[in-house]
This record gives C-alpha cells, sequence and structure tokens, in this order.
C-alpha cells in the first residue's frame, strides 16, 4: 500500500519508522526535521502501518474528533490541510494550543464531540476526513452526528474502543453493534482489528451516504 503524500518509512535508531515531517510533540524520535509517527501510541499510525486503505491525500481538511493533547492530530496536520481538533477536556486542549503554535493549519476546539451544533458555526462543511479516536460509550452514534461536515465523496477514519462500549461484552459483539449502527449512514469500506498496537481497537474506513 502506498503511503498518503507526507508520510515516509525512514530509518531512525535502526529500524524502519513511518515518519512526518514537523515539529516533535510528545517525546518521539526526529531525524533532519522527520519526526516518528509512533503506531504504539496512534490509532490512525496503526492504521497506516497495518497497511489499511485510509485514503488520506496532502492537503485534506480535517475535522478530527478526540484530539487530546495532540499527539496523533499534530500528524494530521503535518500532512493534511485545515485540521479542526475537537477536544472535551480542559487540561489537554492546553497541550494542544501549545501543539498548534507550531502549525498554522491546526486549529483546537475546546468542545464535545457528542454535540456538533456547538462547533458547526466554526468548521466548515465538505470536509475530506472525519477522523475520530473518542472513548467514549456511543462512538457510532458521535460519528453519525458528525457525518454533516462531511463532503459526498470524503471519508470517516474511525477508531472503536470496545470497552469504552461496554466492558462486559465481547469486543467482536461491540464492534458488530458499530457496523450496524454506522450503515445507518455510512458505506463500510474497509474494517480491520488493531490489537497488534491497540487491544480491543476496531479501525473503520467508510464513506457518508
Amino acid at each position: 500500500m502506498s503511503l498518503p503524500e507526507g508520510v515516509e518509512r525512514r530509518t531512525v535508531d535502526g529500524r524502519e519508522r513511518l515518519v512526518t515531517r514537523g515539529d516533535p510533540v510528545y517525546g518521539e524520535p526526529s531525524v533532519d526535521g522527520w519526526r516518528v509517527w509512533d503506531a504504539g501510541r496512534s490509532k490512525l499510525g496503526a492504521m497506516l502501518e497495518l497497511g489499511v486503505e485510509t485514503g488520506i491525500e496532502g492537503g485534506d481538511a480535517v475535522l478530527y474528533l478526540g484530539a487530546a493533547s495532540g499527539t496523533t492530530v499534530s500528524h494530521v496536520a503535518d500532512v493534511c490541510g485545515p485540521t479542526y481538533a475537537v477536544e472535551f477536556a480542559p487540561r489537554p486542549t492546553r497541550d494542544l494550543l501549545d501543539v498548534a503554535e507550531d502549525r498554522e493549519n491546526l486549529f483546537p476546539l475546546l468542545k464535545d464531540a457528542r454535540r456538533p451544533e456547538t462547533y458547526a458555526h466554526v468548521v466548515e462543511s465538505g470536509l475530506d476526513l472525519l477522523v475520530q479516536d473518542v472513548a467514549t460509550r456511543g462512538q457510532a452514534d458521535v460519528a453519525l452526528r458528525n457525518r454533516r461536515f462531511l463532503a459526498a465523496d470524503g471519508r470517516l477514519l474511525l477508531a472503536v474502543k470496545a470497552r469504552s462500549e461496554d466492558v462486559t461484552a465481547a469486543p467482536e459483539d461491540v464492534f458488530a453493534r458499530v457496523r450496524e449502527t454506522l450503515s445507518e449512514g455510512y458505506d463500510l469500506l474497509e474494517t480491520r482489528r488493531l490489537d497488534r498496537y491497540h487491544a480491543d481497537h476496531l479501525a473503520v474506513v467508510a464513506r457518508p451516504r
């Protein structure tokens, strides 16, 4: 699988790693301006390592839900165009603001991803990508509510955490329910377990209906 424009594989500390060009954010190794995209700390990085066809292209306009302190969304902003980063908790949002100082295309929003109406006046419509990594119950519902921002040919890149949905159910049962709910507003293009890097997580690539 070819990597998105702006993402490369380079030898860092003696082994081949995914990298993007930008200032380090979370203590990741950096060589000649290229910073390691650590798949063990990033579900989207894990998708790329595992060969998931994300459809990411250089310059894409992105809405990122669950940005936390900026680990993954900083790599997205290194590669993509305008990147709106939604985070609910004030403490990681403060860190996210620091990350955005070095990235003019990264726009942090202290908002609740379950309530897209609270940031609809800020986030443009017709976006290329909706990236979601929100550890809450109802992850499929969040993706459906935020579908309004995607272009007709846009893509959802969703990382589903089974334990956030139901700590007692088998992960595969949780993932089946998530797929069923998502199908109310999306066509699923690919799903892949991320257990090699993130236990009990499922990657979903989908297109809005």
